[in-house]
């Protein structure tokens, strides 16, 4: 079979032989980044968390169709995916699984991946960069893929980066606006806020699945303290979409720091989250804790509104911060 260009430049020919697929041509797709307001480990145990989009750092992918083995091109190698390294096991999973999904066999189809989003900063890197793989795949074959089908491969690929993700950063990296993210149901929030975000970055790369797995042992261990622990993060997340949806601002900076001892107490904090924090908080902020799996990565701190970013971000940068980002409550850069 043979169709004639679609008009967007992508494709001049598809030819679909039997027991596979054949396309001629590219096919592109992109996801953005998120950063956790309040519910990060908590949502590991079945409580909710808000997730918050961050368009402007994306992950962008390309599939062509290239004779030979199945190729993968990124900063960091650009061959055979089966001589990549184990570090990009997850990009591979995302490849391997959507093209067993679509029915298309493991050659002939080059995958390159371009990331803006900063890896093992709680940012939700591995998921967006799983979304971008499968909706270049599938533009590029021209087939249908619904929600719960992406998600699943979505979380093949994050089950690969963290071991036992709770499903957020796979919802949240393909949101356009901010998500209660709870057992695995989505619920998009009211939000009507004149705050705004100042994201900053420790520098300092984190592992979530080792974040995860040692606020899983203080679980274990704390059976009672935890739980205690865990239920107040859960109520303070449910009065923070409260915050959003009233413009209550000062109420939500308390509650972010107040849930920043809390994550500590947990696990996952480290001297270069505290020292942020600290001079977010010098600095005029509202609010600040980490966000994400912590143990570095990257903090979120809460400002009155946009034009009082400036002194903050000034107060993280002489911290040490390598990198910030301000965002309005939608994720639209201020």
């Amino acid at each position: 079979m043979t169709r004639s260009p679609s008009g967007d430049g992508r494709r001049a020919v598809v030819a679909t032989e039997t027991g596979g697929i054949r396309t001629i041509g590219s096919g592109y797709g992109s996801a953005h980044a998120k950063f956790i307001l309040l519910g990060e480990h908590a949502v590991v145990h079945a409580r909710p968390a808000i997730g918050m989009p961050l368009p402007h750092l994306r992950v962008r992918a390309e599939a062509r169709i290239a004779p030979g083995p199945l190729r993968l091109e990124t900063e960091i190698h650009s061959g055979p995916l089966s001589a990549a390294p184990p570090r990009l096991d997850a990009l591979g999973t995302a490849i391997r699984t959507a093209l067993a999904h679509f029915g298309h066999p493991e050659d002939d189809i080059t995958v390159g991946v371009r990331s803006g989003i900063p890896i093992g900063r709680g940012l939700g890197s591995s998921a967006a960069a799983a979304h971008a793989i499968i909706e270049a795949i599938r533009s590029l074959l021209e087939v249908e893929l619904d929600d719960d089908e992406r998600f699943e491969i979505v979380q093949a690929a994050e089950r690969i980066a963290h071991g036992n993700p709770s499903g957020l950063d796979a919802r949240a990296t393909r949101e356009p606006g901010p998500i209660l993210f709870e057992s695995g149901a989505v619920t998009r929030l009211d939000v009507r806020f004149g705050g705004a975000f100042v994201i900053a970055d420790t520098g300092i790369r984190g592992s979530t699945k080792d974040a995860v797995d040692d606020v899983g042992a203080f679980v274990r261990v704390e059976p009672v303290r935890s739980a205690v622990l865990l239920d107040r993060l859960e109520a303070l997340t449910r009065d923070a979409a409260v915050d959003l949806a009233s413009d209550r601002r000062g109420e939500l900076g308390e509650r972010m720091t107040e849930a920043q001892r809390i994550l500590t107490e947990l696990g996952a904090g480290h001297e270069a989250i505290d020292r942020l924090v600290d001079a977010a908080r010098r600095g005029g902020a509202l609010g600040a804790k980490l966000t994400g799996g912590g143990q570095g990565g990257c903090i979120v701190a809460l400002v009155r509104s946009a034009d009082d970013a400036q002194p903050v971000v000034r107060a993280l940068e002489e911290a040490g911060a390598v990198g910030s980002w301000v965002v309005t409550h939608g994720g639209q850069t201020a």
